[in-house]
């Protein structure tokens, strides 16, 4: 079973936004980049996530994250590294990457994975992700487990769902 309420077509048209800094103030207190550290890079992540329909922690049936697949695109729509994961890793195309630890969620709305602060382990490889201190995802749209039935009958179903997310990186000024 694969779910795709948005079209990769209306994520693409919807990415043509450009990001505001305006947004970044809003962005509520338990996501917010601790003060000393300065943006780095400004993407969109447009791609999906995968869960499957199986036996979670608590013993019930029920969608499980499995995981994310994304493009991160610049300002002007073009690739500029990918999201995958897990582990979540985000990946320039220049080679390196990062991964990192969660520090922070925050709602953001029906039918949207949350918004996240994430700190950085230290970048494997040499670019665009060294120094890379903090991670924000923000202006979520999307992306969250399927409101489909998940039961014995459907164990080992996979739903992918398509999402968007502005990734914000952050260095240590």
């Amino acid at each position: 079973m694969t779910i795709q309420p948005l079209t990769r077509a209306a994520l693409a048209a919807t990415l043509i936004a450009s990001f505001s800094h305006v947004a970044l103030a809003e962005t509520p207190a338990d996501v917010q980049v601790p003060d000393g550290n300065t943006i780095a890079l400004e993407t969109v992540g447009v791609g999906a996530i995968t869960y499957m329909c199986e036996t979670n922690d608590d013993g019930n049936m029920g969608w499980v994250f499995k995981g994310p697949h994304a493009a991160l695109n610049d300002s002007d729509g073009s690739q500029v590294g990918s999201y995958y994961g897990p582990p979540a890793t985000w990946e320039a195309l220049d080679g390196s990457k990062i991964t990192g630890t969660q520090l922070a969620t925050a709602a953001n709305g029906d039918g949207n994975i949350p918004l996240q602060l994430v700190e950085a382990n230290p970048a494997e490889g040499e670019g665009a992700m060294m120094g890379v201190s903090y991670i924000q995802r923000l202006n979520t749209q999307g992306g969250v487990a399927p409101d489909v039935t998940c039961d014995m009958d459907h164990d080992g179903a996979t739903a992918v769902v398509t999402y968007q997310a502005d990734y914000i990186f952050w260095a240590a000024e």
